[in-house]
């Protein structure tokens, strides 16, 4: 048995961005720092924000450490575009709205490299942990708009009169594919999957000041460059992958960086997986309590908790310590 291969999990990074709260702590129990707490970055193997291991061998070693050492087998065959880069291909985060976040877009693979610094582009999905009644998300442009439309309502300060409101509730997820406009609004507790990336363009900040008093920066032109007229985002629909008494899995988004399922347990009930060396496997737990077991081991998912199976585990099953959901993570073949 290779004591480098388990499930990982890892110390969260926190980021303390001026829209945060402290939802984390009175939602889901997390002990956090005094202060805001906007962004818990479970999985990250970004240099602004690196994870390190909690437990076992790798305890204490950042996850870009761990990717070095392990290679393909901890991510799999099918990252080896990410490898060539030296890159964890995924990052996971937790987000707490507590104020509208600004109103923002990011660019693709393409503009990214040529424009920042080989950095990546960033398509993401957003899963709603909680959401208060009526609240609303930006997502998308209104039918219709075009370049013209969405200059002028810039020039007089009328942006809301283009952008796409959504109605969202806890339970649900949207796609935010790289140059759609987006906007997480006050009231909304999400799980971000996305590329390992930290690019935004903002294009409005609700007329606030930063921790320096002064305004935060903007990107216009680079939003006009890479804002996509025809994005209007919709909520995911749910695809059955299995539908019985004690599981449910639904596929939530697929593209070409990362597929998302949700996958429902009852009390007791298991999902039998393997992680065969084509790809690496995420699993959080985002209601009740379960458990990663492999090879008489466990590792235990309360929420909100996520973990990292190597591509190179093998046989591995989820138990449900308790009725519960868990979003399951992987890499889609090419």
């Amino acid at each position: 048995m290779d004591e480098r291969i388990y499930p990982l999990t890892f110390t969260p990074a926190l980021r303390d961005y001026i829209w945060g709260g402290r939802h984390l702590e009175t939602l889901y129990g997390r002990q956090l720092p005094p202060g805001i707490v906007a962004e818990s970055w479970e999985i990250s193997g970004h240099p602004n924000a690196p994870t390190s291991a909690d437990a076992g061998y790798w305890k204490g070693h950042p996850l870009p450490e761990i990717l070095a050492e392990l290679g393909s087998d901890l991510v799999g065959d099918r990252a080896a575009w990410a490898l060539k880069r030296k890159k964890f291909p995924l990052l996971i985060k937790l987000l707490d709205a507590n104020q509208n976040l600004s109103v923002q877009v990011h660019p693709d693979d393409e503009y990214a490299l040529e424009h920042e610094g080989g950095e990546l582009g960033k398509t993401e999905m957003w899963y709603f942990l909680h959401a208060e009644p009526g609240v609303e998300i930006i997502l998308g442009v209104r039918p219709g708009t075009t370049a013209a439309d969405f200059r002028h309502a810039l020039r007089t300060g009328h942006l809301d009169a283009v952008l796409h409101r959504l109605a969202v509730r806890a339970g649900q997820a949207v796609a935010v594919p790289a140059g759609m406009v987006h906007a997480l609004l006050a009231g909304t507790v999400v799980t971000e999957i996305q590329q390992n990336s930290d690019t935004t363009y903002r294009l409005y900040d609700w007329g606030r000041l930063g921790p320096d008093g002064e305004p935060r920066p903007l990107h216009i032109e680079k939003v006009l460059d890479v804002i996509n007229f025809r994005a209007q985002g919709t909520i995911a629909t749910p695809q059955a992958l299995s539908e019985l008494p004690e599981l449910s899995e639904m596929e939530l988004v697929r593209n070409q960086y990362f597929v998302v399922e949700e996958v429902s347990l009852a009390a007791g009930a298991a999902f039998f997986g393997a992680c065969d060396g084509s790809t690496m496997e995420i699993w959080g737990c985002v209601s009740g309590e379960a458990a990663v077991e492999w090879k008489g081991r466990a590792v235990e998912l309360p929420a909100i908790r996520y973990a990292l199976l190597p591509a190179a585990l093998g046989e591995f099953q989820i138990m449900a310590r308790s009725a519960c959901t868990c979003l399951r993570v992987y890499l889609p073949r090419s």
